[in-house]
């Protein structure tokens, strides 16, 4: 893996009142540095002390960990941990402005440095959109601090994509000034108040704080020879012989992994999947569109496991 460290970037720094009266999201930042980095996380207990499971959240893209605020107040409410780190590029975490700097490795190596220095312990990793690459690779990776999967509307990309796909590619390279609202509201199947779309703006002021949001689209491998794709088939192998807890849960309307097709390439791989979960009424983040009703099957399987 090239290190992040062997240079550090020019960043842009999001200004604090950006992430003020948040609605639905009063957690206290947390940060850590890593390679340079300023890297930002939720760490939040319930009152009274943690006396369930930590359940770690990684979002995709252009979204950041306000995407979990739903499922996040319905854990603490159960009496668990919640954990939810921001990706370089994305929520309070710096950004660097150099499109070139962003690869696969290195947003798996900043979340391993920020990860690293945490309490973690037979925690509940979840996934979704660009947080399966990267979540379900630090969980392989790391399998002795995992208790358990929750796998959503993610894929692990193997250089075979869509027409669809392609077309939100080209679009994202023509327009590196990402309309961050528009593609969050397009990917739901509610409408979102304008206080929420305001949110998922929050990190992005400018187009220089775009650089991480407008490079994702890129960095999905489009031939089997690039190097993620062959780094993403490795996870995908060490999935094939998981043996702890696993849920599949996606949505009923997402077109960039509809059900049950995009879910039955972890269903079929993974031993201890069982049955994937349809999530109605909801699009690609399921998490906005449904997020209580998904926390419910996450707690439920937790009771199982």
């Amino acid at each position: 893996m090239a290190s992040a460290a062997d240079s550090i970037p020019e960043v842009f720094r999001t200004p604090d009142e950006r992430f003020e009266d948040l609605p639905g999201f009063a957690f206290e930042p947390n940060y850590s540095e890593v390679n340079g980095l300023r890297m930002h996380y939720v760490d939040e207990s319930p009152l009274g002390g943690q006396s369930g499971k930590t359940i770690l959240c990684f979002h995709g893209e252009p979204t950041w960990s306000f995407l979990y605020r739903k499922m996040a107040a319905a854990f603490l409410e159960a009496g668990h941990r919640v954990v939810l780190p921001d990706l370089a590029g994305f929520g309070r975490s710096d950004k660097p402005t150099d499109f070139g700097w962003y690869s696969y490795d290195r947003h798996c190596e900043q979340v391993d440095g920020l990860l690293a220095g945490l309490d973690l312990a037979d925690t509940i990793v979840v996934v979704q959109d660009w947080g399966g690459p990267i979540g379900l690779r630090w969980a392989v990776e790391n399998a002795e601090r995992v208790g358990g999967l929750v796998i959503m509307n993610t894929g692990l990309f193997s250089g075979r994509v869509s027409k669809g796909f392609m077309a939100w590619r080209e679009f994202a390279e023509k327009n590196p000034d990402l309309p961050v609202g528009i593609v969050a509201q397009g990917g739901t199947a509610t409408e979102l108040p304008a206080e929420v779309v305001a949110a998922y703006e929050a990190p992005f002021p400018n187009p220089e704080s775009k650089a991480g949001a407008a490079t994702f689209p890129l960095l999905v491998p489009i031939d089997e020879g690039n190097p993620a794709a062959a780094k993403m088939g490795e996870v995908a192998a060490e999935l094939r012989s998981w043996d702890k807890p696993c849920l599949v849960a996606f949505s009923d309307s997402d077109p960039v992994f509809p059900f049950p097709k995009a879910g039955e390439m972890f269903t079929e791989a993974i031993p201890t999947a069982g049955e994937q979960v349809k999530i109605e009424g909801a699009a690609h983040f399921l998490q906005e569109d449904r997020g209580e009703k998904i926390a419910e099957e996450v707690l439920s399987f937790l009771d199982r496991s």
